[in-house]
C-alpha cells in the first residue's frame, strides 16, 4: 500500500467519531465521511505509525440502511452535518453501536456486562430545527467568487457554503442567513481573507431560545471600514433584519468587532444596534439568562433530556440520605446549568469552572431562580479542589471533550465519595477515565446515551458510579 494510490473498497465498520474502516491489501484503513456498507473509492493521504487513512473520493455503491435521498439539500458539500444521509433511528443505532465498541471492553475489566447496564439512547425531542446557536461565516464558495455566508465546506478551510435550506435550524434562521448574505452582496462589501487578513465581514452569529422564542443577531467583522461608512450601513442592516417576518421575536442586534488573526468567533468591542445584548431560555422549569458568547448545550430539549437524566441518576441516591445536609460537587460546571437542576434535591451545591464569564452567569442565573444553596467558583479544577473547605457526598462530573486531567482525576477519586455521576460529550474521554476509576475502586451501575446532536456523531453519554462496598 503506498501513499497516493486510490483503491475501491468496503466500508466494513465504524468506529467513533465517523471513522470508516475499509480492510485492504490486510490493512485497515480509515475513510471519514463514509456509512457501513458503502462501497467507496478513495485515496491513501496518510500513513503512519502503522495507521493508514484515506480521504473519500467517490461513493461507488450506497449502503443499504442509506436514504435515497438525503434529508438536507446541502449534505455533502457543507461540512455541518455527518448523517443526513440515514434515518433518525438508523443514527442512533449507529451511534450507540460506537459506544458500545469503546464501552464495552472497559466494562469487561471489571466483570461488568455492557448490555446489562445500558438503558439505551434517548432521542432528541427534535430530529430536525434543534440547534438554538449557528456561527455562520462569510467568504466565497469558489476563489474570487461571490459572497456566501453559511458554513465551511466539507474538508475545506477557506471555502464557505451557503446553507440557506439548513436542516437543524429553524425558519427564523434560514431567514436571517438570507437576508443578510444578499443584503452584503448587493453592498458590494468584502469579507474578511483569511491569509491575507483583509476585509470586514467576518462571522454571523444566530442564537434563538426554544422556549421564549427571542433571537439575538451579532454580526461579527473588522474594523477595516475604508469606502463606505459603517454607521450608516448597520442602520440600514438593521432595518432590513427587523422587517424580516419571524415567528420568534428579535431581542437584540448587535455589531462586534474582531481583529483577531484566529478565525474564531470573539469579541474586542460590542455594540448594540437594536435591543439587549442577552435573551432567556427556560429549562426544567429554571430560567437563564444567555449573552452572545454563554456556554449553553446548543439543543435546549435535549439538554432537558440530558439534565433530567443526570437528575434522576443522582436523585435516588440523595433522597436516600439526608438530602438538607448534602453536598455536591458540580466539576467543569459551565454556566451552573446542571448544578441548578440538582439544587431541589440537595443540601448545598458547589460548581467549579474555569471560564470566569461562564462563573458570573451561573451566579446571576442563579439568582434570577431564586437558588440560595448554589456556590460557584472560578478557577482550574486541579487548584481549586484543594482550596475548598466543604467536602462533597456527591460529585457531577461533566468535563470537556478532552475529559478529565489525570491529577484532578486522582484528587477527585481521592474524596471518596459514594455516588458519581460522569456526564461525557466524548466517549473515548470517557472510556479513558472509567478505566481509571474501575481501578481505583468504583464500578459502573448506570449507563445511558443521550443523542444531542441529531445527524452528526456526537452524542452525550451519562454514567452513574458507585464507591465498591
Amino acid at each position: 500500500m503506498k501513499k497516493g494510490q486510490e483503491y475501491t473498497g468496503i466500508i466494513e465498520r465504524m468506529v467513533f467519531p465517523n471513522k470508516g474502516i475499509v480492510h485492504i491489501e490486510d490493512r485497515d484503513v480509515i475513510v471519514k465521511h463514509g456509512i457501513v456498507g458503502q462501497t467507496v473509492r478513495f485515496r491513501v493521504n496518510k500513513i503512519r505509525k502503522g495507521k493508514c487513512e484515506g480521504q473519500l473520493l467517490e461513493v461507488v455503491e450506497k449502503s443499504l440502511i442509506e436514504l435515497d435521498t438525503p434529508m438536507c439539500a446541502h449534505f455533502g458539500v457543507c461540512g455541518g452535518c455527518t448523517y443526513q444521509n440515514l434515518a433518525y433511528p438508523v443514527q442512533a443505532k449507529l451511534k450507540e453501536n460506537q459506544v458500545r465498541d469503546l464501552l464495552e471492553p472497559v466494562l469487561a475489566q471489571a466483570g461488568k456486562s455492557f448490555d446489562a447496564l445500558f438503558e439505551g439512547v434517548k432521542d432528541s425531542p427534535r430530529e430536525q430545527a434543534y440547534r438554538n446557536k449557528m456561527e455562520f461565516s462569510f467568504g466565497d464558495s469558489y476563489k474570487d467568487g461571490p459572497l456566501a455566508l453559511g458554513m465551511h465546506k466539507r474538508g475545506s478551510f477557506y471555502d464557505i457554503v451557503n446553507v440557506e435550506n439548513c436542516q437543524i435550524v429553524d425558519e427564523d434562521y434560514r431567514r436571517i442567513l438570507t437576508c443578510v448574505q444578499a443584503f452584503f452582496a448587493e453592498k458590494n462589501i468584502t469579507f474578511y481573507h483569511k491569509l491575507r487578513h483583509e476585509g470586514y465581514l467576518r462571522h454571523l452569529l444566530v442564537r434563538k431560545a426554544v422556549k421564549t422564542e427571542e433571537i439575538l443577531i451579532a454580526l461579527v467583522t473588522s474594523t477595516q471600514t475604508d469606502g463606505f461608512d459603517e454607521a450608516v450601513l448597520l442602520t440600514e442592516l438593521k432595518e432590513k433584519i427587523l422587517e424580516i417576518p419571524f415567528d420568534g421575536t428579535v431581542a437584540g442586534i448587535l455589531h462586534i468587532k474582531n481583529d483577531s488573526l484566529a478565525d474564531v468567533v470573539q469579541s474586542d468591542d460590542m455594540e448594540i444596534l437594536y435591543g439587549q445584548d442577552f435573551f432567556y431560555e427556560e429549562l426544567l422549569g429554571l430560567k437563564f439568562k444567555i449573552t452572545p458568547f454563554s456556554f449553553f448545550q446548543t439543543n435546549s430539549l435535549g439538554a432537558e433530556v440530558l439534565y433530567a437524566t443526570a437528575r434522576e441518576f443522582i436523585g435516588d441516591a440523595i433522597e436516600n440520605t439526608d438530602e438538607k445536609k448534602s453536598t455536591v460537587f458540580d466539576l467543569y460546571s459551565g454556566t451552573g446549568t446542571i448544578a441548578q437542576m440538582l439544587s431541589p434535591v440537595a443540601g448545598k451545591v458547589i460548581g467549579v469552572e474555569i471560564v470566569e464569564e461562564a462563573v458570573e452567569a451561573a451566579k446571576e442565573n442563579a439568582a434570577l431562580n431564586g437558588l440560595s444553596n448554589c456556590e460557584f467558583i472560578a478557577g482550574d479544577v486541579l487548584k481549586v479542589i484543594d482550596t475548598i473547605e466543604e467536602k462533597p457526598d456527591f460529585i457531577v462530573l461533566d468535563p470537556p471533550r478532552d475529559g478529565i486531567h489525570p491529577k484532578a482525576l486522582e484528587k477527585i477519586i481521592k474524596y471518596g465519595v459514594e455516588r458519581m455521576i460522569y456526564i461525557s460529550c466524548k466517549p473515548t474521554s470517557l472510556a479513558r477515565d472509567l478505566e481509571v476509576l474501575q481501578a481505583r475502586g468504583y464500578e459502573v451501575e448506570r449507563l445511558c446515551c443521550v443523542d444531542m446532536f441529531p445527524f452528526t456523531a456526537n452524542i452525550e453519554t451519562v454514567c452513574s458510579l458507585r464507591r465498591k462496598k
